[in-house]
């Protein structure tokens, strides 16, 4: 889906939705990845909150919606040992972040976008391949010939 970049020039559109346990510093990498800045301080998220931010990946302007949650209280902490051999299972990175010291931050959001748009092209690919149709005419009729 093509939006409309603020420098009026097109680019995709890839939206983040966090929704992890209360307390792990979704509203901290929000605003360290949206706007380079962090406190220490942070009340809970009533509702929801997003921020916008413009990257550029493999040259293509991709503008990101990011989006924090109030807190879910079913999600479970997960240790650093089962992420890493969830993940190893998956066949996907891990990244341990912090938006404190700004660790892994942008390296997180823009290797998530960068598999976001290739899944994204290649299942354009695959739709178009699956679309092309190929006409087949009769050119006359036969006609039945005996043994």
């Amino acid at each position: 889906m093509l939006k409309c970049c603020t420098d009026s020039l097109r680019c995709e559109a890839v939206m983040f939705l966090f929704c992890f346990s209360t307390g792990v510093g979704k509203s901290s990498l929000l605003l360290r990845f949206a706007d380079n800045t962090f406190s220490g301080s942070y009340i809970t998220t009533i509702g929801v909150d997003f921020k916008i931010r413009t990257v550029e990946i493999n040259g293509e302007k991709v503008k990101l919606q990011i989006w924090d949650t109030n807190d879910d209280p079913a999600s479970k902490v997960v240790e650093t040992n089962d992420a890493q051999k969830f993940a190893e299972q998956m066949g996907i990175r891990l990244f341990e972040t912090s938006a404190k010291e700004n660790v892994n931050v942008e390296d997180m959001f823009n290797c998530i976008t960068e598999l976001v748009l290739k899944v994204r092209k290649e299942s354009v690919a695959k739709q178009q391949q699956q679309s092309e149709v190929v006409k087949l005419s009769k050119s006359s009729k036969r006609k039945k010939k005996c043994c």
